[in-house]
């Protein structure tokens, strides 16, 4: 994931639009009320299995971030987090734009 997705993720965290958590995520997809999950590289098979399949039947993205522990730290958490849910539609579509531009840029080196 891009350094600024993840600046934008620990934005995010600061304004109280992210779902923090598997649990937390799988219930807000529920509802419909997530625009983006990020989920940790080294997530395990179960958070694949439960929020990553339910986020792809509701037809919204997923992405891959740090490692767990990464992720946690970058929204001001001090334990691994294996999932994240991006309630605010503008900061999803900020964190997939820096996804983007870094893939871009990766592609024209």
């Amino acid at each position: 994931m891009a350094p600024a997705g993840l600046g934008l993720l620990g934005l995010g965290a600061r304004s109280r639009t992210l779902v923090v958590g598997s649990g937390g995520v799988r219930a807000a997809l529920q509802q419909d009320g997530v625009a983006l999950v990020v989920t940790a590289s080294d997530r395990s098979d179960r958070t694949r299995e439960k929020v990553e399949r339910l986020a792809l039947a509701k037809g919204v993205p997923c992405v891959t971030g740090p490692a767990a522990a990464e992720l946690g730290r970058r929204i001001g958490r001090r334990t691994p987090i294996q999932a994240v849910g991006v309630r605010d539609r503008r900061l999803a579509a900020g964190i997939v734009g820096a996804i983007q531009a870094k893939v871009e840029e990766e592609r024209s080196d």
